[in-house]
């Protein structure tokens, strides 16, 4: 599968961190004496979701990573240990198995390598209200002690996601462990806490920094509620959003593994042509074929997962077994199909490699042992004719007996008294073998139910169920069929499930590969119906972008005007753009946030041309959400999101920001704008890679940017007609006129006066008209007198 580094990306500056380009401490011989640096970690992970933080002892930070997906396999918390090498790791004593068997197994073994030690703390030391009272009410140096406590509020909400449940839960977990450990002033007074210099996110090295904002406003991920009645306890469903649209995924697995992609989009430029390469050609006309072959047998990869929980607890249904044989089927044909394909394509030749015979080895088990039709009819596990020689004679006697019995019931009724009409010998499993005699209108009480030589059973239905000397030689001849051949059966089948347990390694290849296909195919698919290209990425900094479109807005709108993106490295990093309201300004920068974004997941884009260069991080300031985890304004939340972007963005970054500053009254929100880009155009070709849209003009026409190559003045082209404005939804460099905002100076204006003797002269010529004059014609008098008088005169 897909692998990253885990090394943490430092980005700042953050809380208490030095200010851009100060220069870092080199160590020298004087450092050699310090003691080696110590990382503490804490973890959570909850349905699905992995939160980490760790305090470093070497500079006395604290890092967090905020809610992110990892699967029950835990494979990035894995890579994340590894490159961070924790002395110790924090967690709650309550947690899910799988968290728990990954502890476990990452404390055993007998190796000199020296393994984290692992704490357990209660619960209630992880609750999110006491974590958040934690962290707010802690005395951290880099904040001034004049801070009131709302300032101090406001100035921690800027640096720490409080929208991350889990991490927060994570933090406040590691904060409890370092008070009571004392991590670093184990000698010093009780009073003495332990220090904290910083707040710092990292993400990891190859994963592009996004947050949960970016990944609401580009309408990456919608949740809406179930329309169902019966299903609104059960969660919600997919919107219309971006994993709405790509999602064309024909297994379960498939759809999970793209909102994994989706979570963690990466600058790994050789993973990111690997995948472009297999949509590429499923693209190419004479693949159509093997493309519907491979979704045909996507169709039939079942939950095997779920399935081999089940077969280790012995719960395992009738309908697994079917799953199972369809999966094992599909994916040896899989196999087949892959092996006829290109071999310079990695993952057709590692899903040949790595789909054994013993998916066949399986298939075949199964279909020889199973008895669908069988185990479908009696709702229970049934075996085939010729795999157990004893179930086939009992099933042979089962079979059989309803003669037998009609045989005996006769020599039964013979014994009996003449005054009993009839009887029938029947076989109740668990009970054995009994005589079934109508009940007589003499037989009232249970005395009349006696009979000599029978011994009486119960009564149900109007007939009286009896044992004889008969039935009880059938019970011991014959026993209890059925529940034999159950046990049997069942016996068998527990033989089967040890079986394909031995196997289940392929099995849980067949899944990891099978979703990775199954995603490519979806992406393919999508590049097909919509007319995607496929991206080509530079180490250059910037975009180019040829008649870009936005993913979504294109199927809701008849007709999408497609929008070029041009970004340079040293000209154009910021671009200003205005245009009336509706014009087309937020679909603009969405859309160039998710071309980037589409292009770092792998997939092709919504574009004739596509280059994209190197990015790291993308931030957005587009729509301000509402939070009332610590007390925030609407605009103070528009302030932290513009905060992040200056505090984290680098050279190789994505900054789209829309009307930032209309929060607040007119002049402070110009004079914030104006800042925060006058601080990213001093940074020269250091900058970011900046998009904003404005109705600020006066940010143009009083001049409050310097003129600089990095600039970019654009506008959404418009027309007005009448009192009607038409929008064109184009974009277009602003001309001087406007962002000058001073009237054109006619050249060749004439003096007042000869506009005024011309107008003299062409009244007089009209009164001397004889308008009474059938000769006199008007309509020449207009188009030789007065129209070009008027010309010359306005």
């Amino acid at each position: 599968g897909q692998s990253y580094s885990a090394a943490p990306s430092r980005q700042g500056p953050s809380a208490g961190s030095p200010a851009p380009g100060a220069p870092r401490a080199v160590p020298g011989p004087e450092q050699e004496d310090q003691e080696c640096s110590e990382t503490h970690m804490s973890v959570m992970w909850y349905a699905g979701q992995l939160a980490i933080t760790y305090y470093d002892t070497e500079d006395c930070s604290v890092y967090f990573m905020p809610d992110v997906p990892d699967n029950e396999d835990l494979r990035l918390l894995q890579q994340v240990i590894g490159e961070i090498n924790p002395r110790c790791i924090v967690t709650s004593a309550k947690q899910d198995q799988n968290i728990a068997k990954f502890l476990t197994n990452l404390t055993a073994g007998d190796t000199d390598i020296r393994k984290p030690e692992i704490v357990l703390f209660p619960n209630t030391d992880f609750g999110l209200e006491v974590s958040k009272q934690r962290i707010l009410s802690r005395q951290f140096p880099f904040i001034p002690s004049h801070m009131t406590t709302t300032e101090k509020i406001l100035y921690l909400s800027s640096v720490i996601p409080f929208e991350s449940p889990l991490m927060i839960r994570a933090l406040g977990g590691l904060l409890k462990f370092l008070d009571r450990r004392r991590v670093g002033v184990e000698l010093e007074e009780s009073s003495t806490a332990v220090p904290i210099l910083a707040f710092k996110k990292f993400v990891l090295s190859e994963i592009v920094n996004m947050d949960q904002d970016t990944y609401s406003v580009l309408q990456i991920f919608k949740s809406d509620i179930h329309p169902s009645v019966y299903k609104l306890s059960s969660g919600l469903k997919e919107g219309f959003s971006l994993y709405g649209i790509l999602n064309r995924c024909r297994c379960k697995w498939g759809g999970k593994l793209l909102r994994l992609w989706l979570t963690r989009p990466t600058r790994n430029l050789t993973e990111l042509n690997k995948r472009l390469d297999v949509i590429h050609f499923f693209l190419q006309a004479q693949n159509h074929e093997t493309v519907l072959t491979l979704q045909g047998c996507l169709r039939n990869i079942k939950n095997v997962p779920l399935i081999l929980k089940r077969m280790t607890l012995s719960h395992t249904k009738v309908t697994d077994w079917q799953a199972l044989y369809k999966t094992a089927c599909s994916a040896v044909c899989l196999r087949d199909t892959c092996r006829s394909l290109p071999k310079t394509i990695e993952l057709f030749q590692t899903i040949s490699r790595v789909f054994t015979d013993d998916l066949h080895y399986i298939a075949s088990l199964i279909s020889k042992v199973v008895d669908f039709e069988g185990s479908i009819s009696e709702s229970r596990f049934t075996v085939k004719p010729n795999v157990d020689p004893t179930i086939d004679e009992k099933k042979r006697k089962l079979m059989g007996l309803s003669d037998f019995l009609t045989e005996v019931a006769r020599k039964e009724l013979e014994d009996l008294d003449n005054h009993i009409p009839s009887c029938c010998v029947i076989y109740i499993p668990l009970i054995g073998f009994l005589l079934s005699i109508p009940r007589l209108p003499s037989m009232v009480d249970k005395s009349d139910f006696e009979i000599e030589g029978l011994d009486f059973m119960f009564l149900s239905e109007d007939k009286l169920h009896y044992r004889s000397a008969r039935t009880k030689e059938l019970d011991s001849l014959l026993g209890d069929l059925h529940c034999d051949i159950r046990d049997q059966e069942t016996l068998i089948m527990h033989q089967l499930q040890t079986k394909i347990l031995e196997k289940s390694e392929v099995l849980n290849s067949v899944i990891e590969y099978t979703a990775h296909l199954d995603v490519l195919l979806a992406l393919a698919l999508m590049a097909r119906e919509n007319a995607y290209c496929r991206p080509s990425f530079t180490h250059r900094h910037g975009f180019h972008i040829k008649d870009g479109r936005h993913p979504l807005m294109e199927l809701c709108a008849k007709t999408f005007v497609a929008n070029p993106v041009n970004s340079g490295e040293a000209t154009r990093r910021i671009k200003i753009i205005t245009g009336p309201n509706s014009s087309g300004k937020s679909v603009y920068l969405k859309q160039v946030g998710l071309i980037v974004f589409m292009a770092l997941i792998g997939s092709y884009v919504p574009a004739a041309e596509a280059e994209i260069g190197t990015i790291d991080g993308i931030y957005t300031r587009i729509h301000s959400r509402e939070s009332v985890s610590v007390g925030l304004s609407t605009f103070m939340i528009d302030l932290n999101q513009v905060a992040k972007a200056v505090n984290n963005a680098t050279e190789r970054s994505l900054v789209l920001i829309d009307e930032f500053g209309k929060g607040t009254n007119t002049l402070d929100g110009l004079s914030l704008l104006a800042a925060v880009l006058k601080y990213w155009i001093r940074q020269g070709t250091q900058c970011p890679q900046v998009f904003v849209s404005t109705n600020f003009h006066s940010l143009m026409q009083l001049e409050l940017l310097p003129e600089t190559p990095l600039l970019e003045y654009l506008t959404m082209e418009t027309h007005q007609d009448g009192d009607e404005l038409i929008f064109f939804y184009q974009i277009k460099q602003v001309s001087e006129l406007i962002r000058n905002g001073k009237a054109i100076k006619r050249i060749d204006d004439p003096s007042k006066g000869d506009r005024m003797e011309k107008c003299k002269s062409v009244v007089e010529k009209f009164l001397c008209l004889d308008l009474d004059d059938p000769h006199v014609d008007l309509e020449e008098f207009m188009r030789k007198e007065v129209l070009p008088s008027a010309a010359s005169v306005m």
